[in-house]
């Protein structure tokens, strides 16, 4: 087969996004143009890899096997270039990070500042996703690194333990709960709660605890998209909210009027980890970026993560 790298990044767009059109804008090409290419590409492969439907398109079991070989071709592409551009002295590069609400709003800006500054020439594509998507984006070479929380499906990862966070309830101070030294979760739901927005790795997993437990759906009065922003929603005494307390104690300390109570559902203890795929080589700028992250933590990231 002769295939382009252009034609690997169109198909893994394709394969990513399940829609022709929107794949076509990602790489900069006209709709026409990208039809035509991997009408091409399935010439050459000999078989369909797409099904078209009425509202996109979806993998066949070859093209999910065309996509995976596709995504390591343009990761060992990437890698090539980048180690390349070391021996010319002009490194750059792009890293493309999964990571979940905290890392996202929480430590990352601070994180990823210093980086930037430090490397001019490197970029950094930075998603916020569910854990499990997460999970399966490091899996599938669709993120070089992931940042997540909690329970995940190691399956084809590396995992690195970096840091422990867990889940308080957040008040107002003068709240009838402000003074309790733990609280479960089941004790208020029946209260008014504000939660981060619709779609966000926080308000998906406790939606998934409240399904799981068998109890009713909590009753949100108002959806935000920051910690910041919710804890100033409590502090007003629009609610209560469920927040890590690492990013709690921080507005907190910031002079917020707001008190801290311990969850004592198990899942509120929340361990957060560095996912890469199990063999894969990241550039050293991408190792940077791990060790910028784990010294953060107070963490060492070793020669490599253990699987």
């Amino acid at each position: 087969m002769h295939l382009s790298l252009g034609d690997l990044r169109l198909f893994t767009a394709v394969a990513e996004l399940a829609n022709l059109t929107r794949a076509a804008e990602r790489v900069h090409l006209s709709l026409t143009a990208a039809s035509t290419r991997v009408r091409a590409i399935e010439a050459q492969a000999g078989l369909p890899l797409l099904e078209r439907q009425a509202r996109g398109v979806k993998l066949t079991p070859a093209g999910e096997a065309f996509a995976h070989h596709a995504r390591l071709m343009l990761q060992q592409a990437e890698a090539l270039r980048s180690e390349l551009q070391e021996y010319g002295g002009g490194l750059q590069g792009h890293v493309r990070v999964f990571a979940n609400t905290t890392a996202v709003t929480e430590f990352l800006p601070e994180i990823l500042a210093g980086f930037l500054a430090a490397h001019p020439r490197i970029t950094v594509g930075l998603r916020e996703h569910a854990n499990h998507e997460i999970a399966r984006g490091v899996r599938e070479g669709r993120a070089d690194l992931g940042i997540a929380a909690g329970q995940l499906d190691s399956q084809g990862l590396a995992a690195f333990h970096f840091a422990t966070d867990r889940l308080v309830l957040v008040t107002a101070r003068r709240h009838r709960l402000a003074r309790r030294a733990q609280v479960a979760l089941a004790e208020v739901l029946g209260d008014a709660l504000v939660g981060m927005h619709e779609g966000s790795t926080i308000e998906r997993f406790l939606a998934r605890v409240v399904e799981d437990m068998g109890l009713p759906a909590p009753k949100l009065r108002v959806q935000v998209g920051s910690f910041d922003a919710m804890c100033r929603m409590v502090e007003a005494g629009v609610g209560l909210g469920i927040a890590p307390e690492s990013a709690a104690r921080r507005h907190q300390a910031a002079g917020m009027g707001i008190a801290l109570v311990a969850l004592s559902d198990p899942w509120a203890l929340r361990e957060r980890y560095l996912l890469t795929r199990a063999g894969q080589r990241l550039p050293p700028y991408a190792q940077e970026l791990i060790e910028r992250i784990c010294a953060h933590h107070g963490a060492v990231w070793p020669d490599g993560p253990t699987s």
